[in-house]
């Protein structure tokens, strides 16, 4: 590969909707269960791994499943079949898949498409890291000598990695990057902040040559706990963080892409919400749609003065 080919890869402003668009996974909630859907969805990627799932499989059932929460939120294959969906839920599956992975890379298309039928991993134990990155929030906007800025609902670490794990793999072909690791460095890559409390950038500067002590204590903090779970994957996760420092191979290079657009298309998604019109609910998304009774409807807005 010619040198600074990687770097050009395939990222453009074109990729932006879809990235934008799963990250509304770390707001999508219902009854089912407390925690968002990349909340979940982190945890019981950490289970399946832990439990011993092979972690290409691990990978391509939680994309897969993002890829498709996206657009049916908590419909998931359980949910559906729960429903009396039964044979047609993975159909319905596939639907939503098919309407949102068109610009995917062919062949992990594919390989996303065929674990749908699998469904989400099943919940299970995890170790003791993986609660506390759920319940750790990231820090908000920082920067030395400056107040914090705190955007509230704050999202939390398991949140943000699952994001850097999903978009990961969808930008490792830009890179030529393998998929499975670069997945797992996203889901571990904050494992510090497990025993860390995020206070941001302005922190780091604060604690000076402390940092890199500390980052390094907890983490081996985290992976001690899971060495004690399954001592191999420890190893896998360790070497996949390895890269991360820097930018030199294929997988650093499509985890820095996830980690950046993740932090800032999170701080993006509060801005937007400050520019949200009615003309844009009403006439762009349609929020009061076709049926039987939208010329009543319209009526009352219009006799309202909202429409």
């Amino acid at each position: 590969m010619p040198a600074g080919a990687a770097r050009a890869g395939k990222l453009s402003p074109a990729a932006l909707p879809l990235f934008r668009e799963l990250g509304g996974l770390k707001r999508i909630y219902s009854a089912t269960a407390p925690g968002s859907i990349a909340e979940r969805l982190f945890v019981s990627g950490w289970a399946a791994l832990v439990r011993g799932d092979a972690p290409t499989q691990v990978m391509e059932r939680v994309v897969g499943a993002a890829l498709v929460s996206a657009r049916l939120g908590d419909l998931d294959l359980a949910a559906l079949r729960a429903l009396g969906v039964g044979d047609g839920a993975v159909e319905v599956l596939d639907r939503a898949f098919g309407a949102i992975s068109g610009d995917l890379e062919p062949a992990l298309r594919e390989r996303l498409r065929g674990a749908l039928s699998l469904g989400r991993p099943a919940a299970g134990n995890t170790p003791a890291f993986v609660g506390k990155l759920a319940r750790q929030p990231r820090a908000g906007v920082t920067c030395p000598g400056a107040p914090r800025i705190i955007l509230q609902p704050a999202e939390n670490h398991a949140e943000h990695c699952l994001m850097v794990a999903v978009y990961g793999v969808l930008a490792s072909p830009w890179h030529g990057a393998d998929p499975v690791r670069v997945f797992l460095a996203g889901m571990a890559h904050h494992l510090h902040n497990a025993d860390l409390a995020d206070s941001g950038y302005s922190g780091e500067m604060l604690l000076g040559d402390l940092l890199e002590a500390v980052i390094e204590r907890a983490r081996d903090a985290s992976l001690g706990e899971l060495a004690a779970a399954d001592p191999a994957l420890a190893d896998t996760v360790r070497d996949a963080l390895a890269p991360i420092a820097g930018d030199q191979t294929p997988e650093a290079r499509a985890f820095h892409v996830a980690d950046v657009l993740d932090r800032v298309l999170e701080i993006e998604q509060h801005m937007r919400a400050t520019r949200l019109s009615m003309t844009i609910v009403l006439d762009e998304y349609g929020l009061v749609h076709d049926g039987p009774v939208k010329a009543f409807h319209d009526r009352i807005l219009a006799d309202a003065g909202l429409a």
